[in-house]
């Protein structure tokens, strides 16, 4: 496989510290809010999924493993509504992490039911890092599969 083109954060290569203290901003309110950081690795392994960006899918399933995420979640990730793996938290996180990586796929893309599961689990700091977050790997899912970005495989 080869890319069409270099990553537009290499090509415009002021993107990349903009991108990058976003990342560590989420981060940090993350850890303020008390959002896992297991919770913002599956939220971004969903999304990127589902927006098959194998860059991403691959650099969250490293991240999350990184972070004490179990590869039997990981592996359950794409089913999440039919496994016993994910606490009532995660499930709202993930929930969430579907509607606003699909908006155009229902007339109210993120329905009430959605939104409050997620508000009831979260506080408004943690429902914004989550909701933030999202929508940066949604941005960087847009900036690697229109451009075919391929994952770096080390030489075996």
């Amino acid at each position: 496989m080869q890319s069409r083109m270099k990553s537009p954060v290499v090509t415009v290569p002021e993107m990349f510290p903009a991108l990058q203290s976003l990342g560590t901003a989420l981060f940090a309110s993350a850890e303020q809010s008390s959002v896992p950081k297991q919770t913002l690795f599956l939220t971004y392994l969903r999304a990127s999924q589902i927006n098959g960006d194998s860059v991403c899918v691959d650099l969250h399933s490293r991240n999350a493993l990184a972070a004490g995420e179990t590869t039997e979640r990981l592996l359950a990730l794409a089913a999440w509504r039919e496994t016993p793996h994910f606490s009532n938290a995660e499930r709202a996180a993930l929930a969430l992490s579907e509607a606003i990586t699909r908006l155009s796929d229902r007339t109210d893309a993120v329905p009430d039911d959605i939104y409050n599961e997620a508000a009831q689990q979260y506080g408004e700091q943690a429902l914004a890092t989550l909701i933030a977050g999202i929508a940066t790997v949604n941005f960087w899912n847009r900036l690697n599969v229109p451009t075919k970005q391929v994952v770096s495989v080390p030489s075996r």
